[in-house]
């Protein structure tokens, strides 16, 4: 029996920066928990991939955004045995936002300096891309995964519209 995909689905990551710092959280519960990751979460039915980026930041950080800076599309497809997950997540930067951060039931927020995250404590593939983001860059990026463990992965770096770097 060949691979189908058995789950694809759209989510979105947000990153707050302050003052040449970034906010990760540590994620509570789920995939990924015990992991540092942007804030953010599923699309649902009938919801923009802005109102999903909007509603996650609440329901994660108690925190609104005032406005979202889409940075990139995420491109991420894990093997398992005889099925394939494919996810497609549309990151974006936040400089403004309403409330105050605070840790809910799903996230521990700590922010941290550019120059220290911690990437051992992230997904593997964060570090070939979260910099290009981090920086104001516009990117799309695949990675291929088997079990979660990562295999592969390119990101191009765009500038209007145009590849202008790729990293493999």
């Amino acid at each position: 029996m060949s691979s189908q995909v058995q789950k694809a689905e759209v989510q979105t990551l947000v990153y707050f920066l302050r003052r040449g710092k970034v906010l990760l959280i540590e994620k509570k519960r789920g995939l990924g928990k015990g992991f540092f990751n942007g804030v953010g979460g599923k699309v649902h039915k009938n919801e923009s991939v802005e109102q999903a980026a909007l509603r996650e930041c609440e329901e994660e950080i108690c925190a609104l955004p005032k406005k979202l800076h889409w940075q990139g599309l995420l491109e991420f497809i894990n093997y398992k045995k005889r099925e394939i997950e494919m996810i497609y997540v549309h990151v974006f930067l936040c400089k403004k936002w309403k409330g105050k951060v605070k840790e809910t039931e799903e996230a521990k927020p700590f922010w941290f300096k550019l120059s220290e995250i911690p990437w051992d404590k992230m997904w593997e593939d964060d570090k070939f891309w979260l910099p290009y983001v981090l920086r104001g860059k516009k990117i799309f990026a695949s990675f291929k995964f088997n079990r979660w463990k990562l295999i592969n992965g390119n990101v191009m770096v765009l500038e209007n519209g145009r590849k202008i770097k790729t990293r493999n």
